[in-house]
């Protein structure tokens, strides 16, 4: 599903112009006299490949060519940060726009690593037009404060995708109803989730029922758990605090785990250690009911399937329903040219105008969080996948989006692992992280 692009060309220079042009604007130029291209770095993904298509149409109408690098997932945030640290006056970062995880922009904000837009984000469009969720996680710091240091790119959030023609085959709807006594249809609660993942699981058949993202690699499991944490009443940390005791260690975050862990029994070989790519090509080759992953990941489902797929919001527990928050927002690196800096700034500005928005959501996974796009008919029929995204929109939470994140992020991946493998007990495994995540934030000072 990951795909490469091959960098465009940099546009050529006037004759003769080369280095006077350089002179005039203050912008490198490459070793051929040529502007260098404004360069955005992104994981590889489809996304990333629509972004690119959007820079050649922002090409052709200003002249200022746009490179989208792709980075494989594994390792973009080390390399972004190497980046950054290696960064001086005269070796700029190789990036001009970062796109990067919502959990990474308290460190880029407090570190000084990107450029506050704050001031100018307001200048070039209204800020009351992006969906509240996605300015809260994915461009402010500290979230809520209207401190911005990214504008939204992509929009996304934890879905359900489904075998459709399974779901809808009579044999299939017959056994069901006799089993359980009610009918076969899509899940809305986590409990009919677990009743459906139990009926189709036949490893006899080479058929299961459930897939999550479960890899221990950056942050796949915890991405999967949370969805079940919160709606079970679990959470991180308190509401309005960075303290974790008794907010983590619960028995609502210990039930979800719990409820999980015996998701992990109704899926393929190796449930508790699937990547990303991982669910969504069982679902597509015929041997899983019930995906459970990102809806930036959807339409490679359907361009696979196509009538055969459905796809739904994720299901809800007691009547509470959360997602995990995906997406990034476009941030300028501090550690480049100022004349460079204007030129990230202008394609912004372009990217964020409601005619481009219009173009960027019929790119694949192209989720927008322009408001008024999103509840939009023409948004909601485009795809089948469109309306329960934006019906999910509502109910995105993020996990920790502090400097520290990544510490906070390698101890639970850690201690919920061990939950989850039997390696610990679930309460047991619960008190050491709120121990470790409470000793991670007073080291970081943001907790006393």
């Amino acid at each position: 599903m990951l795909r490469s692009l091959a960098p465009l060309l940099a546009l050529a220079c006037l004759a003769g112009s080369g280095c006077k042009k350089e002179e005039a604007t203050g912008l490198p130029a490459d070793s051929g006299g040529a502007q260098k291209p404004l360069t955005i770095w992104w994981f590889q993904w489809p996304p990333a490949d629509g972004l690119q298509e959007l820079g050649d149409v922002y090409t052709k109408e200003t002249g200022t060519a746009v490179k989208v690098v792709q980075i494989p997932l594994m390792s973009y945030q080390t390399k972004t940060f190497l980046e950054f640290s290696n960064a001086t006056a005269s070796h700029p970062t190789e990036f001009d726009v970062i796109i990067g995880d919502s959990q990474w922009i308290g460190r880029g904000a407090t570190e000084k690593l990107y450029v506050d837009l704050t001031d100018w984000l307001k200048t070039v469009v209204d800020l009351k037009t992006i969906h509240e969720h996605a300015a809260r996680y994915l461009c402010e710091y500290p979230e809520g404060s209207g401190r911005w240091f990214a504008a939204p790119c992509e929009t996304d959030a934890v879905g359900l995708a489904y075998r459709k023609d399974w779901f809808e085959d009579p044999k299939e709807k017959a056994a069901f109803k006799e089993k359980y006594k009610r009918e076969l249809k899509v899940p809305d609660t986590w409990e009919e989730f677990r009743e459906v993942a139990e009926f189709f699981q036949r490893p006899d058949q080479k058929r299961f029922g459930c897939a999550f993202t479960t890899s221990r690699g950056y942050d796949g499991l915890t991405m999967g758990v949370q969805n079940l944490l919160w709606s079970f009443g679990g959470m991180w940390k308190a509401p309005d605090s960075n303290k974790v005791k008794g907010y983590l260690d619960t028995q609502g975050t210990a039930d979800a785990i719990d409820f999980f862990k015996t998701l992990m029994k109704l899926g393929p070989n190796g449930a508790t250690q699937l990547d990303y790519g991982d669910p969504v090509e069982y679902l597509k080759n015929g041997s899983l009911a019930m995906c459970v992953n990102y809806f930036a990941f959807f339409p490679g489902i359907f361009d696979k399937l196509g009538d055969k797929a459905g796809f739904a919001v994720g299901p809800a527990h007691g009547g509470k329903r959360a997602q995990s928050l995906g997406g990034q927002g476009m941030s300028i690196s501090t550690k480049i040219p100022a004349a460079r800096q204007e030129l990230a700034k202008k394609f912004i500005a372009w990217f964020l105008t409601v005619e481009t928005q219009k173009k960027w959501i019929t790119k694949p996974a192209g989720f927008t969080a322009n408001v008024e796009i999103l509840k939009s008919d023409a948004f909601r029929k485009a795809a089948p996948y469109n309306a329960p995204f934006a019906d999910s929109i509502d109910t995105m939470r993020d996990f920790w989006n502090v400097p520290c994140f990544n510490e906070l992020l390698s101890a639970t991946q850690k201690y919920v692992g061990m939950a989850i493998d039997d390696q610990m007990e679930t309460k047991a495994a619960l008190a050491k992280l709120a121990d470790e995540s409470e000793r991670i934030l007073k080291e970081a000072g943001l907790l006393k």
